[in-house]
C-alpha cells in the first residue's frame, strides 16, 4: 500500500459536477454586486463633490455681493365701501402704495407672476389683488400703487360694534400681507425663484379718503426653496 502526503496548503476544492452550473452562477452574482457597489460609491461621491462645490461658490458670492433683501414699507392707505351702520355685506375697496427699496449694490429682482396681495381685519379678509410683474434694479427704490377690491364680505355685530369704537378713537388697525415670487439677478445669472413675504401692521384714522396713516410697521422673510 502507498500513501500519499500533500500539504493542506496544496488541496484545492473543486465542486462535484452536478454543483459546477450552481457555483458559477454564485461567482457571477458576486462579482455583479461588486461592480453596483462601486458605481453607487461613486455616485454618492460625484454627488458630495458637487453639493460641496456648490457650497463654496455660494459662500464666494455671499462675501463678494452681501445680498440684502429689499425694505419694504407703506406710504399710502385709504379705504372706501365700509358701511358700519348697515348689516348688509360689505364690497371694499384698498388703495395702497408700497415702497420697495433695493440697496444692494450689485443685484437686481425680478418680481414674477402669481403674486398675492391680502388685507385683513381681525383675521377676517377684505380685499386682495396682485403685485405688478416688474424688475427692480439695484440701488433703487419703487413706489407701487395696488387697487384692492373685496366682495360681499359679511361682517359680524360685534365686528361692526369694534369698528365703529375705532372710527371713533381715530385708529382703524389692518393687516396687509404679501406674497411675492422673485428671482435674483447677479450679473448675468438669474438665480431660482423665491418667495419674499412682507407683512405691515397699519391704522389709519378713518374709513373714508382721504385718510391719514396713524401708525406703519412691517416686517418680511424670504422663503429660498
Amino acid at each position: 500500500m502507498w500513501v500519499i502526503q500533500v500539504p493542506k496548503d496544496q488541496i484545492y476544492r473543486i465542486p462535484p459536477p452536478e454543483n459546477a452550473h450552481r457555483f458559477e452562477q454564485l461567482s457571477r452574482k458576486k462579482t455583479n454586486r461588486s461592480n453596483c457597489r462601486c458605481c453607487f460609491c461613486s455616485f454618492l461621491a460625484t454627488i458630495f463633490i458637487l453639493i460641496v462645490l456648490a457650497g463654496i461658490s455660494l459662500a464666494i458670492l455671499y462675501l463678494i455681493y452681501r445680498p440684502e433683501a429689499p425694505k419694504y414699507s407703506i406710504e399710502g392707505f385709504t379705504v372706501s365701501g365700509i358701511n358700519l351702520n348697515s348689516t348688509s355685506p360689505i364690497s371694499p375697496n384698498f388703495n395702497v402704495t408700497v415702497r420697495s427699496r433695493n440697496g444692494n449694490g450689485k443685484i437686481g429682482v425680478y418680481y414674477e407672476k402669481e403674486s398675492s396681495v391680502d388685507v385683513y381685519y381681525n383675521d377676517v379678509d377684505l380685499c386682495n389683488g396682485v403685485m405688478p410683474v416688474f424688475y427692480q434694479p439695484a440701488k433703487n427704490v419703487t413706489v407701487v400703487r395696488l387697487a384692492l377690491s373685496g366682495s360681499k364680505i359679511q361682517l359680524t355685530s360685534g365686528m361692526r360694534k369694534e369698528m365703529r369704537n375705532e372710527v371713533s378713537k381715530k385708529t382703524l388697525p389692518f393687516k396687509l400681507k404679501i406674497k411675492a415670487p422673485v428671482k435674483i439677478k447677479v450679473g448675468s445669472v438669474k438665480t431660482w425663484t423665491m418667495i419674499v413675504n412682507v407683512e405691515c401692521d397699519v391704522t389709519v384714522d378713518k374709513l373714508t379718503a382721504p385718510s391719514r396713516i396713524v401708525s406703519r410697521k412691517c416686517s418680511h422673510d424670504v422663503d429660498l426653496w
